[in-house]
C-alpha cells in the first residue's frame, strides 16, 4: 500500500527551492503556482513551498504516496478515526489532480497520504 515518503520543504522565496531543485539537481517541475512546486526526478519528489512563517518554524508535514489510497484511508479510518485531519478526513481531489486524506497527531504532526492518477 504505501509507496513513497515525501518531504515538503518551505522557503522564504520559493524560487530559492526551485533553483536547487531544479536547477542544481535536476528535477523537473511537474507542478507550479505562485506558491507551490511540486518537483520530481527518478521515481523521487520534493513539495516545495513559499510560506516564510513555515520556513522559520520548520514544522513537520510529511506525505506518503500509495497505489490504493482508498484502502488505506479504510484502514487508518477503522483502526483509528481520531487520528483523521479535521480538515481533510476523507480522500479528495485535490487541485494538481492528487486524491488525498490527512491525519494530525496531538502535536500536530501530519501526515498526508497521496494517490496520483495514472498516466
Amino acid at each position: 500500500m504505501m509507496k513513497n515518503l515525501i518531504p515538503k520543504v518551505f522557503y522564504d522565496d520559493l524560487q530559492d527551492g526551485l533553483d536547487l531543485f531544479v536547477g542544481g539537481l535536476g528535477f523537473e517541475v511537474m507542478y507550479r503556482d505562485d506558491t507551490l512546486a511540486v518537483v520530481a526526478r527518478d521515481g523521487a519528489k520534493a513539495y516545495l513551498v513559499e510560506n516564510a512563517d513555515y520556513a522559520a518554524m520548520d514544522r513537520p508535514e510529511l506525505a506518503i504516496e500509495t497505489d490504493d489510497i482508498d484502502a488505506l484511508h479504510a484502514e487508518i479510518s477503522a483502526r483509528g478515526p481520531q487520528w483523521l485531519h479535521p480538515n481533510v478526513p476523507k480522500v479528495i481531489i485535490q487541485p494538481w489532480g492528487a486524491r488525498e486524506f490527512a491525519v494530525l497527531d496531538s502535536t500536530t504532526v501530519c501526515v498526508v497520504f497521496r494517490e496520483w492518477p495514472a498516466d
